[in-house]
């Protein structure tokens, strides 16, 4: 059989045994004869709500336990559903109307999950989530089995059309050989989830996918992005045989590239540290302010950053201050429900408004966590579009280092820099240069915004990608507009962790790459071997397709 080709999400292979699963459930039939009682029907779904968020609850902390804090915040959303009132009158009164429970919660979810899988986004996202929850509810309420994914046997290679998020979380990495999807994507819950637990895992397979039977042996690789049916030999991935490096690597050329870790929370710190990461070079700290009802205090603020920087005490940690809005709600502040939010109020947007005091707090934290302690500590600020909102900023960094002063507390300003995701922020990249210390690319919202089509789109997953000839132009743009200001330039999007485009981003003179701490790895291997072809990165740059930039990379 011909290797069935999808999308990668995890550098890693595995062999094993296939395992189908499908977590619908079918509806128990109601005789026609038989009369049905509303007051138990709302009953019945009332008890089985109980139950559905005493699982949640169950899973949200284990999750946070195995994965993260911030991989748990799905289930935030989860509970959040359980007891939104759209749904539960919805069902009310699907059930007064004469359904049965498992009718009216089909039903009632039914349509919102068509509702948001007409949008775009993190509206769109809502949509896998509702699913989620409907089969749990459905589940509980026909009494069905439910096929413990924590329990299945060694060397079990995972099948289904798609698998929601609270499906992945259970998963025991050293059982699961491979997970494929018919569906999904590259930035799903999912996905993301099958990365932090390191499973080989393949998505957007295809229907063909279905023609594989249970208990046939394949190879899923995730690093090719490929799965073989019964397959002679398993290839040596990249981050399965790549020796780990903790001392900073150079080009073949001799220039010094540093390889840091995305990482949201301060579990995920050990990790980025065993795999062999030079610093952090982003650090989410929106996942502080998720899964409560306050925002964190300066103090919780100022202990997690020491953590960070307590992790690598000779290494640099970059910290994102509060990118609120767009795909990150904060449950207890007052965002505004906009009908393109990627283009609304979000990142300093909100920090130089609403939540000024928010982000005078985050900024005390950081500069007293700066002075202390070892480590080297750098903030960054999220979709800043113009040099006057930068000034602002730097205006409010004055402000709040002046405040501790007066205080005697003791602080530091750090190295300040700024993300670099629209198109405006390209075109400005010099002067923000002159201003601040460095720049970092963040290649998933850059893409977004210049080949205006969303993250969160299906019909436009063509355009959403950074070979485009017009992302790397915006990407050797800044490269050299920052370098003549002065700043260093990094890149932290899921560009950065891709080992085969490392050549290409170390020609267009990047000084950093920061990704998923799983590729590093494969990254620090890829930098050694990589020049400044400056032919090669003058053919890219000429390319009039992204069909022409990937023959000029030899990429398949």
């Amino acid at each position: 059989m011909t290797p069935l080709s999808g999308t990668g999400v995890t550098p890693l292979a595995g062999v094993g045994t296939v395992q189908w699963y499908d977590p619908q459930v079918e509806l128990s039939g109601v005789d026609a004869s038989e009369s049905i009682d509303p007051e138990t029907e709302l009953a019945t779904f009332e008890q089985a709500r109980d139950t559905a968020r005493d699982e949640l609850e169950t899973e949200r902390e284990r999750t946070a336990d195995r994965i993260g804090d911030a991989e748990a915040e799905v289930f935030e959303a989860h509970l959040g559903f359980l007891d939104d009132p759209q749904i539960t009158e919805g069902v009310e009164e699907t059930v007064e109307a004469g359904s049965t429970a498992q009718e009216a919660v089909a039903e009632t979810f039914g349509s919102h999950i068509e509702q948001f899988e007409s949008m775009e986004g993190r509206f769109a996202e809502r949509a896998a989530d509702l699913r989620d929850l409907r089969d749990r509810l459905l589940r509980i309420l026909t009494d069905s089995d439910r096929v413990d994914l924590s329990e299945l046997p060694d060397g079990t290679v995972l099948l289904a059309k798609d698998l929601a998020p609270s499906d992945t979380a259970r998963l025991d990495p050293d059982a699961v050989a491979g997970i494929a999807t018919v569906g999904g994507g590259r930035t799903s819950h999912s996905a993301i989830f099958a990365r932090s637990l390191a499973i080989p895992a393949v998505v957007d397979v295809g229907e063909e996918l279905s023609d594989i039977e249970d208990g046939t042996e394949v190879l899923v690789d995730g690093d090719a992005g490929t799965v073989v049916v019964d397959p002679e030999s398993t290839p040596a991935t990249e981050a399965a045989t790549v020796e780990i490096r903790t001392e900073q690597v150079t080009t073949a050329d001799g220039r010094a590239i540093e390889v840091a870790a995305n990482v949201g929370t301060t579990d995920e710190l050990a990790p980025a540290v065993e795999r062999g990461a030079d610093g952090v070079g982003l650090f989410r700290t929106e996942f502080l302010f998720l899964d409560r009802e306050t925002p964190p205090t300066e103090t919780e603020q100022y202990e997690t950053y020491r953590a960070a920087l307590d992790a690598f005490p000779t290494g640099r940690v970059v910290v994102r201050t509060l990118d609120a809005g767009g795909d990150k709600p904060i449950p207890y502040l007052d965002l505004p429900d906009e009908e393109n939010p990627f283009l609304g109020a979000r990142g300093i947007r909100l920090s130089l408004d609403e939540n000024a005091d928010l982000f005078e707090t985050q900024l005390r934290a950081l500069l007293r966590a700066g002075a202390d302690g070892a480590g080297d500590l750098a903030v960054m600020f999220p979709m800043v579009a113009t040099v006057a909102e930068l000034d602002q900023v730097l205006t409010r960094v004055e402000s709040v280092s002046d405040d501790l002063t007066s205080e005697n507390i003791a602080h530091t300003v750090p190295e300040l820099g700024v993300m670099i995701e629209t198109p405006s922020a390209v075109f400005c990249a010099r002067e923000f240069a002159e201003r601040v210390q460095f720049l970092s690319i963040g290649t998933n919202d850059l893409t977004q915004y210049v080949m205006a089509a969303s993250r969160g789109s299906e019909a436009v997953t063509d355009l959403h990608d950074p070979l485009h000839p017009a992302v790397l132009r915006a990407i050797d743009r800044t490269v050299r507009e920052g370098h003549q200001g002065g700043a260093w330039v990094g890149v932290c999007g899921e560009m950065a962790g891709e080992p085969e485009l490392t050549p290409l981003l170390v020609g267009l003179g990047v000084d950093e790459l920061s990704m998923s701490a799983v590729t590093i790895p494969a990254v620090k291997a890829a930098v050694t071997a990589a020049d400044s072809d400056a032919t090669l990165i003058e053919s890219v740059l000429a390319s009039e397709t992204r069909e022409a930039v990937r023959d000029r990379l030899h990429l398949g």
